[in-house]
């Protein structure tokens, strides 16, 4: 039986940004809201490298980086955090819609880390599209791995082949077999705006959806959780949604693999995960190698890192303890 997780007020979107935090623009000129935390704090202007470890936090999708609130507790003593929104996301401005793809979010993560974190060692830790980032940032990036960043946490992500079985797999194939996908998308993106206007946030179905979707067994279902998630969630306009929907049928970072091998990786996989299951995370850590460690958690859901946040934040300290083992040996 999981323990009750803590009571989390998750801070508002509206008013003026935390003191601190600083914009980083892209080189397609969109503004990402990038916050600071840990020992050396602050940061933002000119991103403080005074501490021996970073770790950067990649949020999943249609979140904000305030979903990492619990794990920024537990591990704040432990080195400089860095905290971003993704485009479309959160405080970050918005995308334009070819550029909605976890292949842009890869580069995106990349000029982060350039601007706010040029130097010293850097664990990253993506939850869900997060994690899909990370894969994106090791293909296009793969120098990185190694000197620089040296440790990765992927939490309840996968690296492709999220849509191949059941009713919408299925439905996808015929589609795609029709040569009618780019319609289908299109039709998407065009009714969004008019979803979007119509929307109820907060609706007894949104709550049935979110805890349909995100959470695990009974018992891993609170209705607090529940509740907070749903209200994450649909803080995000449903043009983001649909933009970035067509990215995830054809998300493919297997070959990335071999990169992240090359570092401690700790793979997080919840068994009642309907977003990204269980077996994803298994591939995932098999196919990293020796470094990865895999950590199941029975009966959890696409939110683990919120409803089992004990077995998750004693993950992320574990792994900063096997990076920080190799870094003194390599010093």
């Amino acid at each position: 039986m999981p323990s009750d997780p803590p009571l989390l007020t998750l801070p508002p979107l509206d008013g003026p940004p935390p003191p601190g935090s600083r914009v980083v623009r892209t080189d397609d000129g969109v503004d990402l809201h990038v916050e600071f935390d840990g020992p050396t704090g602050g940061g933002g202007a000119g991103g403080d490298t005074a501490a021996p470890l970073t770790v950067v936090f990649c949020h999943g999708f249609t979140a904000r980086l305030a979903e990492w609130e619990l794990q920024r507790i537990a591990v704040r003593d432990r080195a400089r955090l860095v905290f971003w929104d993704q485009r479309g996301h959160g405080r970050s401005a918005a995308t334009p819609l070819p550029d909605a793809t976890i292949d842009r979010t890869g580069r995106d993560l990349a000029q982060v880390l350039d601007a706010v974190v040029p130097s010293g060692p850097v664990v990253l830790a993506g939850h869900s599209m997060g994690g899909m980032s990370i894969m994106a940032l090791a293909r296009r990036r793969p120098e990185l791995f190694g000197p620089r960043v040296v440790g990765a946490f992927l939490l309840a992500t996968s690296a492709g082949g999220l849509v191949e079985t059941g009713i919408l797999g299925r439905a996808v194939t015929v589609v795609r077999w029709l040569r009618l996908l780019p319609v289908y998308l299109w039709g998407l993106q065009l009714i969004a705006p008019l979803l979007e206007r119509f929307r109820r946030r907060g609706s007894v179905f949104g709550r049935w959806f979110t805890r349909r979707l995100l959470f695990g067994t009974r018992a891993d279902a609170d209705p607090t959780s529940v509740r907070l998630v749903q209200n994450l969630l649909e803080e995000t306009p449903f043009p983001v949604t649909a933009a970035f929907y067509a990215t995830f049928l054809d998300h493919e970072e297997h070959s990335s693999l071999p990169v992240l091998g090359r570092i401690p990786v700790t793979v997080v996989a919840a068994t009642h995960d309907r977003l990204t299951p269980v077996a994803h995370g298994r591939r995932l850590a098999a196919e990293i190698g020796p470094g990865a460690e895999l950590v199941v958690v029975e009966g959890a859901g696409h939110s683990v890192n919120l409803t089992r946040n004990d077995v998750v934040d004693r993950a992320l300290l574990e792994l900063l303890d096997r990076v920080e083992a190799g870094l003194r040996r390599a010093g």
